[in-house]
């Protein structure tokens, strides 16, 4: 569906505003804990292990929940679901910042991350539907991007402002006014959904479920090990329990025709191999964001405010390299930039990390920070349009909830994995408790192990087809009924569009 051109300029520009203002409140959400994570570990009683769940339950909601989001916007309209979910962003927000112990903060932060699985396809498929393909779709994807890359940086200036100034539960409550103003604009701004069809196809709830429960269920045992053992049944069983949930969640999927989870597109080594570097990748910056916080903070005695400000480099390279991104695929294609960007990533972030010192200083990281601010607004970005290479039209949209799921997941996963090792063999219940030399010996390997992975997922990068053979691959099998097959062109031009 495209633009009437009797539309006005002025309402197109109203609902740009609106979009782009809800992919504010995503990128807010997402950044401004990190800084606020000591006060609230401090304030509510969580464990140094513990108190990653205030930033994996809302990875693991997003990520559980983003196919199924996409289905729900499908199914019932994009305007219907941005109200449902930025409602919910709201209430969750309230909840969270009302929470006296780690269980409702949690609890909170897993229905923020449902929320954005709702909003974040809703607004897409508002751009794709809303504005007409060309230069402005363009325009209305652009404005997108940057006002999300502009979410992370000022995420973590606001978290360390608002932190210091109101204490840790304003970067939540922020998001309420937020909401409140999103919800009062959207039925001015946002054309009527079209009537529901009775006898519409089922969501697959099944799927959903499976997902959700299959990733907390690893996460949780990974964040459990450290204080149960590795040969509990709190954290090897209920590893187990996940690994069991996620295979049947392919055999499911495997036998359901309208399924979340696209095992054809999967199957292919393009979607498959973004797939494992989405993983790997967002494994790495989840780790990177709470390694760099608990240096700061704890460790140097930064106050909220002064570790904001020590994180902008990484966030302002990182909005630089997203534009660089069109200018390095036309001249060296998709392997090898993002291979390049997860290798200068993952560079970055263990070069930030090996110069860690309990008397260490802000400007001998500041080298790293650059490197992994550019490598990885890059390989966000390449990502991407690596999902989307060699895919048709129609299916744009599956792979890159897919790519995207893949990256929430990582987040959760690679985290929960990597402070395990930050906090192995440390007792923060002994008198005295560990060590300032102890923590920072155990942020320094998290760091440098998360650095290798990126760098892992970079070779990984270099299995991609390129984008003729992605495309070529493509036209030989069918997108779907064989009266439904189009011919995709797959280039990294075309993918890079809508990655941005």
């Amino acid at each position: 569906m495209t633009n009437s051109p009797t539309r006005s300029p002025a309402r197109s520009g109203g609902r740009l505003a609106l979009i782009a203002f809800a992919q504010l409140i995503i990128a807010l959400d997402y950044n401004i804990v990190y800084v606020a994570l000591p006060e609230i570990g401090a304030d509510l009683d969580f464990s140094a292990q513990s108190l990653q769940w205030v930033v994996s339950a809302y990875a693991v909601g997003f990520g559980g929940l983003l196919l199924f989001g996409g289905r729900a916007v499908d199914r019932l309209g994009a305007r219907r679901i941005f109200l449902v979910a930025v409602a919910i962003y709201g209430v969750s927000s309230l909840a969270g910042g009302l929470a006296t112990e780690p269980g409702l903060l949690v609890a909170a932060r897993a229905l923020q991350g449902i929320g954005g699985a709702l909003l974040f396809p809703a607004i897409l498929t508002l751009i794709y539907s809303g504005f007409a393909e060309g230069a402005e779709r363009n325009r209305a994807l652009a404005v997108w991007g940057a006002v999300g890359s502009g979410g992370l940086a000022a995420g973590s200036l606001l978290g360390g402002l608002f932190t210091d100034w109101w204490g840790w539960e304003s970067v939540l409550f922020v998001n309420v006014p937020l909401a409140l103003i999103a919800l009062l604009a959207a039925p001015r701004l946002l054309p009527a959904d079209a009537p529901v069809k009775r006898g519409v196809k089922a969501f697959d709830v099944p799927g959903a479920l499976l997902a959700t429960a299959g990733s907390s269920f690893i996460v949780f045992g990974l964040a459990s090990g450290p204080e149960s053992g590795w040969t509990s049944v709190r954290a090897l069983g209920t590893i187990v329990i996940g690994g069991v949930l996620l295979v049947a969640l392919l055999v499911t999927e495997a036998r359901t025709p309208e399924g979340l989870l696209p095992l054809r597109l999967v199957r292919t080594r393009t979607l498959a191999t973004t797939m494992a570097v989405a993983f790997l990748f967002m494994g790495t910056l989840a780790t990177g964001y709470y390694v760099l916080t608990t240096y700061l903070q704890p460790v140097l005695g930064y106050s909220p405010t002064e570790a904001g400000l020590a994180f902008l480099p990484v966030c302002v390279f990182s909005m630089i390299g997203g534009p660089v991104t069109a200018v390095l695929l036309n001249r060296f294609g998709i392997r090898a930039t993002l291979a390049g960007a997860l290798m200068i990533n993952g560079g970055g972030v263990a070069l930030v990390c090996v110069v860690m010192a309990v008397d260490g200083s802000f400007w001998s990281m500041l080298p790293g920070m650059v490197l992994w601010g550019l490598g990885g607004g890059v390989g966000f970005t390449a990502t991407f349009a690596a999902a989307g290479m060699g895919v048709a039209p129609m299916e744009q949209g599956v792979a890159s909830a897919v790519a995207s799921t893949s990256q929430q997941i990582g987040g959760a996963v690679g985290l929960a994995a990597l402070i395990a090792v930050a906090n192995h063999g440390l007792d923060y219940n002994a008198v005295p408790g560990p060590t300032l030399d102890e923590i920072v010996d155990g942020l320094r390997w998290a760091g440098v192990l998360a650095g290798a992975l990126s760098v892992v997922g970079g070779f990984v990068a270099l299995i991609l087809k390129s984008g003729k053979a992605a495309a070529a691959a493509v036209r030989e099998e069918p997108a779907g009924d064989e009266d439904e097959q189009v011919t995709a062109s797959g280039t990294a031009d075309e993918a890079i569009v809508t990655a941005q």
